[in-house]
C-alpha cells in the first residue's frame, strides 16, 4: 500500500522517512559488506546502500552488486542525511538505505551505449582520453540515449516550449486549429513535396498548413493557431533541416498595418523565452554542464531592423552583396553576431525582404515594389521564423504566381479561397526543434528532434 516516491523529493525535509522508489540501476559498486547503487529516474539520480545488517543478508548484497545497469527495480528503504556532499547525484544531501530491492525488467548485460559516455562533454573526453559518443551511434540506439540526463531535460524544455506558446495564445484570444497534412497541391507551390499514393491517384505532404490557416481567416476567425508536422522533401543535410519537423504556425487578421501580426508574434517568443527562464532552470543547467552555453538574451520590445539595415550592417563588416540579394547561411551567422555586439540580444527581426527573394504571395510594399511586408525571426544568427502579410486579393495574387511561373491550375483551390471576400491578414511558421537547438545553444537540430527524419535517416 505504500506510495512510490519520485526520486527528486527525496531532501533533508524526508530524512528518516521509509519511502519505496521505483527507479533504473544506474551504476552499481560492491565494496566488502557494502553495494553502492545509483538509482536514476529522468534526469534525477539518488545513490542508494545496501549493507549487511538488520534487513540485509551477505547474498542480498551480492544480489544487488549482480543487477545489471538500466534494469528497473523497487526499492523500500529509509532516507539518511548524507555526512558530505554525494557528487555525481542530483540529490547530493541524502542517501536511502536499502532494505528490499525487488527487480521489475531486467536489462540486458551488453548495452549498446554507457550513459556515462553519452553526458560526457566532448571536450573533457578529448582530455582525459575517457569515450564520448558520437552522433550517429546515439541515433541508432535513440531509446538509450534518450535516457539520458541531458536528453531528459532537452525534451522537457521542449514540452515546455509548446506548453507556453499555447498558454500564450489562448491568452490573447487565438483558437488553435487542426490542419490536413494529406493535401491535393504542394502548399506553397513548389517541387520540394513528398508524393504519397492515394488510392487510384496521387497526394502530398503538406509543407506548411498555410493554406488552411488563411481559410480559417477567411472564414472569420481572425486569430488562429496550430502545432503540428511539417514535411519538406529537401535534400538538405545540415545542422538545422529536417524533411519532418514540428511547426508552431501563427496566423492572425489585422485592421491597420502587418506590424501588429509582427509584433504579436514577437511577444508571443518573448513570453516564451521568459517563461523557460522562470519555469525550466534545472533543464537549462543540466544541458548546459554537457553542453556550455552563454544564457540566451533578448530584449523587450524586440528589435526590429529592415532588411536594407541589416545588408548594410554586414558591407561595414566586409561581405558584398545586393540589396535585392537574400541572406545566405554564413551571412546570417554574421548578422547576427554583429546585431549582439552592437544590441546585446540574441533574438531579432528582420523587417521588408527584398520582394524578389520571397514566394509569390508576398504583399508588396505599396510604397515601394521591389521591396515586399515579409519578415524573418532569429536566435543567435539563424532563422527561426518566416512570414509574411499575404495576399488577400485575387487578382493580385494572380498576377504575382504568373510572374513566379507558377501553374494556376495547381493553386486553384489557394486562389479561389480569397474570392468571397478576405481580411488583411499576415503570419507565419516556427520550427520547434531549431527554437529548442538556439535557445539551449546546441549545435544540431537532431539533438532537438526526438526521433530526427532527414534524407539519410529513416529509423527508429
Amino acid at each position: 500500500d505504500r506510495v512510490l516516491v519520485r526520486i527528486k523529493d527525496l531532501t533533508v525535509e524526508k530524512a528518516d522517512e521509509e519511502v519505496w522508489v521505483r527507479g533504473r540501476i544506474h551504476t552499481s559498486r560492491a565494496k566488502g559488506k557494502q553495494c553502492f547503487l545509483v538509482l536514476r529516474q529522468q534526469q534525477f539520480n539518488i545513490q542508494a546502500l545496501v549493507a549487511v545488517g538488520q534487513h540485509a543478508s551477505k547474498q542480498m548484497v551480492k544480489f544487488a552488486a549482480n543487477i545489471t545497469k538500466e534494469s528497473i527495480v523497487d526499492i523500500e528503504g529509509v532516507v539518511r542525511k548524507a555526512y558530505q556532499k554525494i557528487g555525481g547525484c542530483t540529490q547530493q544531501d541524502v542517501e536511502l538505505h536499502v532494505q528490499r530491492i525487488y527487480v521489475i525488467s531486467s536489462a540486458e548485460p551488453r548495452l549498446p551505449l554507457q550513459l556515462d559516455d553519452a553526458v560526457r562533454p566532448e571536450v573533457e573526453g578529448e582530455e582525459d582520453g575517457r569515450a564520448t559518443v558520437n552522433q550517429d551511434t546515439r541515433l541508432d540506439n535513440r531509446i538509450i540515449d534518450l535516457r539520458t540526463s541531458t536528453s531528459q531535460a532537452v525534451f522537457c524544455l521542449q514540452s515546455g516550449i509548446c506548453q507556453l506558446f499555447r498558454e500564450t495564445l489562448i491568452h490573447k484570444g487565438f483558437v488553435e486549429i487542426q490542419t490536413p497534412k494529406i493535401i491535393s497541391a504542394a502548399s506553397e507551390g513548389g517541387a520540394n513535396v513528398f508524393t504519397v499514393s492515394y488510392f487510384k491517384t496521387s497526394a502530398y505532404l503538406a509543407q506548411s498548413p498555410q493554406l488552411y490557416k488563411q481559410m480559417c481567416i477567411c472564414a472569420d476567425f481572425e486569430k488562429v493557431f496550430c502545432v503540428g508536422p511539417v514535411f519538406r522533401a529537401e535534400d538538405s543535410n545540415t545542422h538545422r533541416h529536417l524533411t519532418e519537423f514540428v511547426g508552431l504556425d501563427i496566423e492572425m487578421a489585422f485592421n491597420y498595418h502587418y506590424h501588429e501580426v509582427v509584433d504579436e508574434i514577437a511577444d508571443t517568443l518573448v513570453q516564451i523565452f521568459k517563461g523557460l527562464q522562470e519555469r525550466f532552470q534545472t533543464e537549462i543547467q543540466t544541458v548546459s554542464k554537457q553542453f556550455p552555453c552563454e544564457p540566451f538574451k533578448f530584449l523587450e520590445p524586440t528589435l526590429r531592423l529592415e532588411y536594407r539595415e541589416g545588408v548594410a550592417m554586414l558591407r561595414e563588416a566586409g561581405v558584398e552583396m545586393g540589396d535585392e540579394e537574400d541572406l545566405s547561411t554564413p551571412n546570417e551567422k554574421l548578422l547576427g553576431r554583429l546585431v549582439k555586439e552592437k544590441y546585446d540580444t540574441d533574438f531579432y527581426i528582420l523587417d521588408k525582404y527584398p520582394l524578389a527573394v520571397r514566394p509569390f504571395y508576398t504583399m508588396p510594399d505599396p510604397a515601394d515594389p521591389k521591396i515586399s511586408n515579409s519578415y524573418d525571426m532569429f536566435m543567435r544568427g539563424e532563422e527561426i521564423l518566416s512570414g509574411a502579410q499575404r495576399i488577400h486579393d485575387p487578382q493580385l495574387l494572380t498576377e504575382r504566381a504568373k510572374h513566379h511561373g507558377i501553374d494556376l491550375e495547381k493553386i486553384k483551390a489557394y486562389i479561389d479561397s480569397f474570392r468571397f471576400g478576405a481580411p488583411p491578414h499576415a503570419g507565419g511558421g516556427i520550427g520547434l526543434e531549431r527554437v529548442t537547438m538556439l535557445y539551449l545553444g546546441l549545435h544540431n537540430v537532431r539533438q532537438t528532434s526526438m526521433f530526427p527524419r532527414d534524407p539519410k535517416r529513416l529509423t527508429p
